[in-house]
């Protein structure tokens, strides 16, 4: 994923960046960068790895050096951003959110086989800020730029692009997979994926854009600049996984919708005569927490936390790495209340269940402290496609999915065939998934919350949500 913020005013806006983007940590966990301009000055910018140093700690030695009443930063899990680029449009910065999933053949057919070069990192690989910037500087405009390279991207991308003019232009995703939301103080505007990021500095919510809008915020005016288009997408996992508690979009509050969303999957469980008389009801911290509240508070048992996340040292955003040492900080997070675990029957709800790796490592390290049972309980469908759109549930292959590799192991590829079925724990073959993964995982039982119910839970047009990781239409 990722994610940025950007501010343009009267005064200067360092600080406000600097909080900014730090507020978005929870998206990335790679690279991370700031870039500041104000008349009469030169661009001053700095991108630094994130890997083993939080944001933060990482630009805190920086700020003397930055000064701009225009800046924009980002959080990056992927290529170094944000970019200075020269060109017939002018010297701008650009950073970029997305996945752009023909990088190459764009490459390829835009570059290469025009006679002209372009340069790859050292890795070889495409830097995609670099490339969306290429593609827009093939047209005469910003505006006409963007839609170029938007229309040609299969994948997704938003991004925000500040010139030396003092203005900064804000571009989001054509379908809409990611919000963009613009602030105001008494000095100026900030453009920001969460809401509460800008809360927090003093900014009041201004105006949110549309799918494929173009905006551009100066200090005193937001412009749009092309008009948003009928058609949206966004993306369902902002509510459930990746959004922060405290922010709303399309309206809809993030810890709102997950307190609903665990009351509605308790409803459905007693109208259903499955749900386990358990003595706590838990989340999977952090994001599963929420969700379990709301299924607590509707069951009517008590919600507990058998074991805390331990996160001063090793916050999300700060993981090595190295695979091997990020599953072993990931058990040593893991801290036991003993008194609420042994002996105890738990029922665990997550925000999701992907690959399930860490998550049977979870279910041993409860079962090791004494639990008597440990029922499990996802907020969302079984995760069937990896995503195309953005970076949640990527994977090399979708047999890495829990969902798909049990389904090929129960009926090979015919089951592909079936999906839909599977994804029903009301079906035949939605049961059979439910109990080779309990078999598998070790877990006394096993639901999934429904689309519909998840649907429902978020609270907008259906026809608006991105639905692709768990039916595979676009």
């Amino acid at each position: 994923m990722g994610g940025f913020f950007g501010a343009v005013s009267h005064r200067d806006v360092v600080l406000d960046v600097f909080f900014g983007v730090d507020y978005h940590s929870h998206l990335g966990t790679r690279r991370a960068g700031m870039i500041f301009h104000e008349e009469g000055s030169s661009f001053q910018r700095q991108i630094h790895s994130i890997e083993n140093t939080p944001f933060r700690t990482r630009f805190e030695d920086d700020l003397p050096k930055f000064h701009g009443t225009t800046g924009i930063g980002c959080i990056s899990d992927t290529d170094p951003q944000p970019l200075l680029v020269r060109s017939h449009l002018g010297t701008f910065a650009i950073t970029t959110v997305g996945a752009i999933n023909n990088d190459e053949e764009l490459v390829e057919s835009q570059f290469v086989s025009e006679g002209r070069q372009f340069m790859a990192m050292s890795s070889g690989k495409v830097n995609q800020t670099e490339l969306v910037a290429a593609l827009i500087n093939q047209k005469d405009n910003f505006v006409d730029g963007i839609r170029h390279a938007q229309d040609l991207i299969e994948g997704s991308c938003t991004l925000l692009i500040m010139t030396s003019d003092g203005e900064i232009i804000a571009a989001r995703d054509k379908m809409g997979r990611l919000p963009v939301l613009v602030g105001r103080d008494g000095d100026g505007h900030c453009i920001a994926f969460e809401s509460f990021a800008y809360h927090k500095l003093g900014y009041e919510d201004a105006y949110e854009l549309g799918s494929g809008e173009i905006a551009r915020i100066t200090a005193d005016t937001i412009e749009t600049l092309s008009a948003p288009r009928d058609k949206m997408k966004i993306c369902a996992f902002l509510w459930v996984y990746y959004g922060y508690p405290n922010s709303n979009y399309e309206g809809m509050n993030v810890e709102v919708m997950r307190y609903r969303n665990g009351e509605i999957m308790a409803r459905d469980e007693r109208a259903q005569g499955c749900m386990p008389e358990v003595d706590y009801v838990a989340g999977v911290p952090d994001s599963g927490v929420p969700h379990a509240i709301g299924y607590a508070t509707e069951s009517g048992m008590p919600f507990g936390r058998p074991f805390i996340k331990y996160t001063p040292t090793w916050p999300r955003s700060f993981m090595p790495s190295n695979q091997d040492v990020r599953n072993r900080v990931a058990k040593m997070k893991q801290v036991p209340v003993p008194e609420l675990i042994r002996d105890k029957k738990l029922l665990f709800v997550d925000d999701s269940i992907v690959r399930g790796t860490q998550l049977r490592e979870t279910v041993d390290f409860l079962y090791e402290s004494g639990a008597r049972e440990v029922h499990m309980r996802s907020a969302c469908p079984p995760i069937m496609f990896s995503c195309k759109y953005l970076s949640f549930s990527s994977s090399k292959s979708d047999m890495e999915l829990i969902g798909r590799r049990v389904v090929h192991e129960l009926e090979g590829e015919e089951g592909v065939r079936h999906l839909r079925e599977y994804a029903d724990s009301s079906t035949e073959r939605g049961k059979c998934l439910l109990r080779k993964i309990c078999e598998d995982m070790g877990f006394d039982s096993l639901r999934y919350q429904s689309l519909q119910g998840m649907l429902d839970a978020i609270g907008i047009d259906p026809e608006q949500v991105c639905t692709y990781c768990w039916t595979g239409e676009e």
